[in-house]
C-alpha cells in the first residue's frame, strides 16, 4: 500500500528504460510516486539455462506486473523506432542500466530529455561495470551520478551524486543493492528539480576520467602472481557473478570469502599454516568459504576433510 503523502504534486509522463534487477527499484519508485510511466524499454527476453527457457528481464516482468507496456527493440537506430518513441509524447526519459545506446533523436525527444541513474561518482568508471571495478581497484567510495544523457558513453552533465562507502566487507552484491536504492531516491529528486525549473547541471571534470569494462568469465580464474590484496578485492568485487576460482587437479574450486594473512611462498602453493592458506605474490590469502563444483559453499576445514590440498601442493 503506498502512502499518499510520498506522492509527487506534479507528476510527470515517463518513459522508464531499464534491464537488471539493478534498476526495478527505480521503475517502483517513479510508480510509488505517482508518476504516468506510459512505456517501459528494456532488453528482449533470452533464453537461459539448461532447459533454455526464455526468461523476461527483471524490469520487463516487473512492468508487466504493474500493467505497464513493455517494448523491447533490438536497436533505436531505425527511424519506424524513433517515432514510436516520440509519439509516447513523455516529459523526460527515465534510464538505468538499460543496455542500448540511445541516438540522438531518443534523447532529444522528451520535453525534460533523458535522466540516468549511473552507479558511480563520474567521470571515474563512465561504462559497463563501475560497481565491480571500483572495488576490484580499492576505491574507498562509489555513489550514484544522475545526469543529463548525451551522445557520449556516461558523458552528460551531472545534476546530482550521492557517495556511497566502500568497506573491506563490501561486495559487488552488497554495493549494488545499495547504490540501487540510493539511485531510487535521487531520480525522484532530479525529476523534482527538472520538473520545477531549478535543476542546476554541471559539466564532468576533465580530469580523473577511467573506464569501467564489461566482466567477462575470463577474468574469474584467480592468478596467484597477483598481490593477496588484490585476490581478495576482485573476490569481493566478482561476487555473486562472475565468481572466483582456482584449479586442484581437475575440480574446479569456486573462493566465496577469503582474508588477507601475513605468509610467504611460492605463488599459488598452500602454506603450512592453520587454514587453506595460498601464497600470493606478496602476502598470502586465508580462504575462509569455498564451493567445490556441483557441491554446496563450506567452510574451509569442513571442505578439506573431503577434498584433500597437501600442505607444499601448488594451485593453478
Amino acid at each position: 500500500m503506498t502512502d499518499d503523502s510520498l506522492k509527487e504534486e506534479n507528476p510527470l509522463r515517463l518513459v522508464f528504460m531499464g534491464t537488471p534487477d539493478f534498476s526495478v527499484p527505480l521503475l517502483a519508485a517513479l510508480i510509488d510516486a505517482g508518476h504516468d510511466v506510459v512505456c517501459v524499454y528494456s532488453q528482449p527476453p533470452r533464453k537461459s539455462g539448461r532447459g533454455q527457457k526464455v526468461n523476461l528481464t527483471p524490469v520487463h516482468a516487473f512492468a508487466e506486473d504493474n500493467g505497464i507496456e513493455v517494448r523491447t527493440p533490438l536497436s533505436l537506430k531505425s527511424e519506424e523506432e524513433q517515432q514510436k518513441f516520440a509519439n509516447l509524447k513523455a516529459d523526460c526519459a527515465v534510464v538505468a542500466a538499460y543496455g542500448l545506446i540511445l541516438p540522438k533523436a531518443i534523447l532529444d525527444a522528451p520535453k525534460f530529455g533523458c535522466l540516468n541513474a549511473h552507479a558511480s561518482i563520474l567521470p571515474r568508471w563512465r561504462g559497463a561495470a563501475p560497481i565491480q571495478r571500483a572495488i576490484e581497484a580499492g576505491d574507498d567510495v562509489s555513489g550514484v551520478t544522475i545526469m543529463q544523457m548525451n551522445e557520449g558513453l556516461d558523458t552528460g552533465d551531472m545534476l546530482l551524486i550521492q557517495p556511497v562507502a566502500i568497506t573491506s566487507r563490501t561486495t559487488g552484491q552488497s554495493l549494488h543493492d545499495e547504490l540501487s536504492v540510493e539511485s531510487a531516491k535521487l531520480v525522484l529528486e532530479a525529476l523534482r528539480a527538472v520538473n520545477g525549473g531549478y535543476s542546476k547541471p554541471h559539466k564532468q571534470p576533465e580530469e580523473g576520467v577511467t573506464y569501467a569494462k564489461k566482466l567477462d568469465k575470463s577474468e574469474s580464474q584467480i592468478d596467484w602472481m597477483q598481490t593477496a590484496v588484490e585476490i581478495e578485492r576482485r573476490i569481493r568485487a566478482f561476487t555473486p557473478w562472475p565468481g572466483t576460482w582456482f584449479a586442484s587437479g581437475k575440480d574446479r574450486i569456486k573462493v566465496i570469502t577469503a582474508e588477507v594473512v601475513k605468509g610467504t611462498g611460492e605463488p599459488g602453493t598452500r602454506l603450512d599454516q592453520e587454514g587453506l592458506v595460498i601464497a600470493c605474490a606478496t602476502d598470502a590469502l586465508k580462504l575462509n568459504t569455498v564451493q567445490r563444483s556441483g557441491k554446496a559453499a563450506t567452510d574451509a576445514e569442513s571442505f578439506l576433510r573431503g577434498f584433500d590440498i597437501p600442505i607444499g601442493s601448488r594451485l593453478v
